[in-house]
């Protein structure tokens, strides 16, 4: 019992660190923070879609939860907008590198330095999430559908998907 609450307490000082770096250095493009000032876990996050992509114009809210040994292992990130994008999967979960667990690939994709390190911080997290949105990865989609419109058809149903997820997002960005 004691190590649990000796971890808990390691987990709480550290992410109340990189809370505090966040607030000092804000990174355009999104805001993050607690959901509930109790639980250190449970983190909101909104992304403004990056301009000169299809997602420009839109509020997309994501949540980020993270392993009681943070930072060894990734948080898990879920959108709770909708939204339609290759590396998406249809529920929200979110699906790049960083938040792969370390180690090797067992697929053989991608390599350990591309996986998840304890050196990355929400930032770090949310310019990946940003990057992704601009350039999509349709060699490992989380979302077959929307990668394959995406590759055969970016200007057809793909764009119409986004656009209209981008419409949904703003109606409800002041919910």
């Amino acid at each position: 019992m004691a190590v649990e609450s000796k971890s808990h307490l390691s987990t709480i000082n550290y992410g109340t660190v990189k809370n505090s770096e966040l607030n000092k250095n804000p990174v355009e493009g999104f805001s993050a923070g607690l959901i509930d000032d109790d639980d250190i876990y449970q983190w909101e996050v909104l992304i403004i879609g990056p301009p000169d992509t299809l997602f420009e114009g839109g509020f997309f809210k994501a949540n980020l939860t993270f392993p009681h040994d943070y930072p060894l292992r990734p948080p898990k990130m879920k959108f709770i907008t909708e939204i339609w994008h290759p590396n998406v999967a249809k529920n929200g979960d979110v699906c790049i590198s960083i938040l792969h667990e370390p180690g090797e690939d067992k697929y053989g994709y991608e390599k350990p330095e591309e996986r998840w390190l304890p050196i990355h911080t929400v930032e770090t997290i949310m310019i990946s999430v940003i990057s992704m949105l601009a350039d999509p990865n349709g060699d490992s989609p989380a979302n077959v559908d929307a990668a394959k419109e995406w590759r055969e058809d970016p200007s057809g149903d793909f764009k119409r998907k986004v656009a209209r997820c981008v419409r949904k997002s703003q109606e409800m960005a002041f919910d």
